[in-house]
C-alpha cells in the first residue's frame, strides 16, 4: 500500500503546477520540468568542456592533444591542479548566480550542483567536497554561503564527504567586482586559514565555487589547502568569466 506522504505527492502535484508552474531559472518562462530551461536560454548557454586547457579549463578552439595546457598556465601554473565551470559567464549564467546569491533563491544550488557533475572524472571520485567560505559577518548578513549550499547538494548527490570547516575565512574583505587581478590577489591575501581539525593531508579535493574570474579567491584557497597537506585540489564552479566577457 502507497504510504501516505508519496500518495499526496502525487494527488497535489498536478494542482501545485497549475498554481505555481515551473518557470526557466534564467529568464522566468513558464517551463516543463522544476529547474529546466527555456529554448531561448538553453540557445544563449555556453557549456564548457573540451577541447580546454588542461589546467585551468580556458576553452581551445581545436583539439591540442590530451594535458595540453594554456600559455598562461605554462608560464605561471595555478596553485589548483584543474579548474571546470559548467557555463561561460553570460547572461543566463550571471542571472542563475545572481538569483541564487542575492534573490535567495537557495533552490538553484540543486541545480548548479547537478550540472557540475559532468566534469566529475573518475580520479575525483573519492575527494572531500570543501566548498569556498563566508566571512562570519558576510554569512549572517546573508544568512547562507551559496557555495556551501551548491557543496551540500554535490555531497548528497555523489555520496562524498563535505568539509564546511576545513577552511575558513578569517578577513572580511571588500567586493572584487571592479578590481584588476593584482588588485584582487592583494585584497584576498591573508583572507582565509584552515581549522584547527582539517584532515586534509593526502586528500583530493573539490573545491565548489560559485563563478570563476581572476582565479585569485579559488589561488588562495589552493595554496593553503595544499599547505595544509592535500594531494590534489580541483577548482569545480557554475560560472567562469573567459577573456574580456565577464566580472566576478
Amino acid at each position: 500500500m502507497m504510504s501516505l506522504v508519496p500518495l499526496l505527492k502525487t494527488v497535489m502535484r498536478p494542482v501545485m503546477d497549475y498554481a505555481l508552474p515551473p518557470r526557466c531559472p534564467g529568464c522566468g518562462a513558464i517551463v516543463g520540468a522544476d529547474h529546466g530551461f527555456c529554448l531561448d536560454c538553453w540557445s544563449g548557454m555556453r557549456f564548457l568542456g573540451p577541447p580546454c586547457c588542461a589546467r585551468c579549463g580556458l576553452p581551445f578552439e581545436h583539439e591540442m592533444g590530451e594535458g595540453a595546457a594554456c600559455g598562461a598556465c605554462l608560464a605561471n601554473p595555478p596553485p589548483f591542479d584543474s579548474a571546470r565551470a559548467v557555463l561561460a559567464y553570460g547572461d543566463v549564467a550571471r542571472t542563475v548566480a545572481l538569483r541564487l546569491k542575492y534573490g535567495r533563491r537557495i533552490g538553484l544550488a540543486r541545480l548548479v550542483a547537478g550540472q557540475m557533475l559532468r566534469h566529475v572524472r573518475p580520479e575525483m571520485e573519492e575527494a572531500l567536497i570543501v566548498p569556498v567560505p563566508l566571512h562570519r559577518w558576510r554569512l549572517w548578513g546573508r544568512g547562507f554561503n551559496q557555495s556551501a549550499l551548491i557543496a551540500d547538494h554535490l555531497g548528497r548527490l555523489t555520496g562524498l564527504a563535505v568539509d564546511k570547516h576545513g577552511l575558513r575565512r578569517v578577513k572580511r574583505t571588500q567586493p572584487l567586482r571592479g578590481m584588476n587581478p593584482k588588485q584582487r590577489a592583494q585584497a584576498v591575501r591573508g583572507a582565509f586559514a584552515l581549522g584547527p581539525d582539517h584532515g586534509l593531508a593526502g586528500r583530493v579535493i573539490w573545491l565548489v565555487d560559485d563563478v570563476h574570474t581572476s582565479g585569485a579567491t579559488a589561488a588562495a584557497c589552493a595554496k593553503l589547502l595544499k599547505a595544509g597537506g592535500a594531494r590534489e585540489v580541483h577548482l569545480l564552479c557554475w560560472a567562469r568569466a573567459l577573456p574580456r566577457t565577464g566580472d566576478d
